[in-house]
């Protein structure tokens, strides 16, 4: 007779010896916080994985950042996108420290602004914007003044 008890499996992703995991993010994030940290212009080993489950998110992204350490501004410029996102910093495959992104008091060069008259949309300069409220998300343009919500936010 056949054992018919399924085994609940778990796929697991390989330990990274040092390095960076970026958790909690929504999995519809995935590609923006990589953007946000360059990941896409490095050479260091990248593993994601999206929409795997989650009881807070219910769908999730995780990425594996091998030899790489960000420093907290760039850490918090992913909160902007996930901001429920959390970080272990991985040293000889055992987490040394725990970090929670925040939202920073200003934003420069990532996000676009709301107002297609800026100057910024219509010529070379860098984007800058000064958080004017945390939560909801709200960025006021340091060159237009106009506001740019959750809801308009557009990464460059």
């Amino acid at each position: 007779m056949k054992d018919t008890n399924k085994k609940k499996l778990k796929l697991k992703v390989s330990a990274i010896k040092d390095g960076t995991v970026i958790d909690h993010i929504p999995a519809s994030n995935l590609f923006d916080v990589i953007t946000i940290l360059g990941l896409n212009k490095i050479e260091n080993q990248i593993t994601f994985g999206t929409n795997l489950e989650s009881e807070k998110l219910g769908s999730k992204a995780i990425i594996k950042v091998s030899d790489k350490f960000f420093a907290d501004d760039e850490i918090n410029k992913i909160a902007l996108i996930a901001p429920h996102a959390k970080l272990n910093i991985i040293n000889d495959y055992v987490v040394t420290e725990k970090k929670i992104v925040e939202i920073p008091d200003s934003v420069q060069g990532i996000v676009k602004c709301f107002n297609p008259k800026c100057i910024t949309n219509n010529e070379a300069i860098f984007t800058k914007f000064k958080v004017i409220n945390k939560s909801p998300l709200a960025l006021k343009c340091c060159y237009c003044e106009k506001i740019t919500d959750k809801e308009h936010l557009q990464i460059i």
